[in-house]
């Protein structure tokens, strides 16, 4: 039994006392802590020594006291154990130096098994688990499909991804074959998450925004809805499954079409509004500015509760900001907001 449940029962929009909260990025660069880790070795050795991201996916829970932690990791690990290199760099982000540009490329790409090739985010998973020693539950997390398609295609961030749109309206046929090959990589990968110990999991389709309705239809979420239909029938895994799109108030319904028990919003979308378009089918999870976290504590404390206060009474919201914390973000700011949701959201549960 976990001393401190709530995020399991938000999702499932059972009673609380008070909203839960955890924060996207909750471990980086904004804590002195991880800066001494990252001093030590680089990130990709960070995300493969388990010891390591043990270390990282515990200092939120002990320096904010969240609701929930998250697996320490970066979306990127199983597409570098598909056979693709990738360089994290400290100013562009993930670098693919050869990207997709040929149907052989894509052919050429395996689904591989995460006990082989990635069993350091296994191993990391079981020892987390028993540091936390059941104080709250642990998210575990992937990329979905299209995500990391955009970046296997562009080889880095993209301002307009007009490489994968390029694919979209020339070549579906090599993008809906990269996107079933990554479908059973990442099913396969938070399986293993999962079967570690993952009280939850969240797909992170953060570019799916990028994606008119009907691409979406077309080339992300048959692929995520197959995902989740995957951890539902593989086993007895009936935890929280969350979907999160940065840039999805277009694609709102559809996301409530996943099957995804909880979806994530971004700062763009007013929450009272996503609650009466979607809210009674799934729960909601966000959705403060990361930016709001520059600001004093009361005016934090402030926007916290305006963001409760749009959701309104009851079970079925997890407080988060609408995107990953910002590197520069004080420490005792984003304590401040783990304190406030806390203190100001209990009179919406009495």
């Amino acid at each position: 039994m976990l001393q401190n449940d709530r995020f399991l029962r938000a999702c499932r929009k059972e009673p609380l006392d008070y909203t839960p909260v955890w924060i996207m990025r909750q471990a980086g660069r904004y804590m002195k802590e991880y800066r001494a880790l990252r001093e030590k070795v680089d990130f990709l050795t960070l995300c493969k020594t388990p010891e390591l991201a043990t270390q990282a996916t515990l200092l939120p829970v002990d320096m904010l006291g969240v609701d929930a932690a998250i697996l320490f990791s970066d979306i990127l690990i199983p597409v570098e154990a598909m056979g693709m290199s990738v360089v994290f760099t400290e100013n562009r982000g993930p670098v693919f130096p050869e990207p997709l540009r040929t149907e052989a490329q894509v052919k050429a790409l395996s689904i591989p098994l995460p006990e082989e090739k990635t069993p350091f985010v296994i191993d990391a998973v079981r020892q987390i688990r028993r540091e936390l020693k059941d104080r709250i539950p642990l998210i575990g997390f992937a990329g979905a499909p299209y995500t990391l398609a955009t970046y296997m295609v562009e080889g880095e961030t993209s301002r307009n991804f007009h490489q994968v749109k390029r694919w979209i309206y020339q070549s579906p046929g090599w993008l809906h074959a990269l996107l079933e090959t990554l479908t059973e990589t990442v099913s396969l990968y938070l399986r293993s998450q999962v079967e570690a110990g993952a009280d939850a999991v969240q797909l992170f389709d953060t570019w799916a925004g990028m994606l008119s309705p009907d691409e979406y239809a077309e080339f992300s979420l048959p692929y995520t809805r197959r995902i989740i239909q995957d951890l539902r029938s593989a086993g007895s895994f009936r935890g929280p499954i969350i979907l999160y799109i940065n840039g999805g108030g277009t694609l709102l319904e559809k996301m409530a079409d996943s099957g995804a028990d909880v979806i994530g919003l971004d700062w763009r979308i007013d929450i009272a509004d996503a609650r009466k378009r979607i809210g009674d089918r799934v729960s909601l999870q966000g959705n403060l500015d990361p930016c709001v976290l520059y600001a004093s504590p009361d005016i934090i404390r402030a926007q916290a509760r305006k963001i409760l206060t749009k959701f309104g009474s009851g079970s079925g919201h997890i407080f988060n900001l609408g995107h990953g914390i910002l590197p520069d973000t004080p420490v005792d700011h984003a304590r401040a907001l783990v304190e406030a949701v806390h203190q100001e959201s209990s009179s919406f549960h009495e």
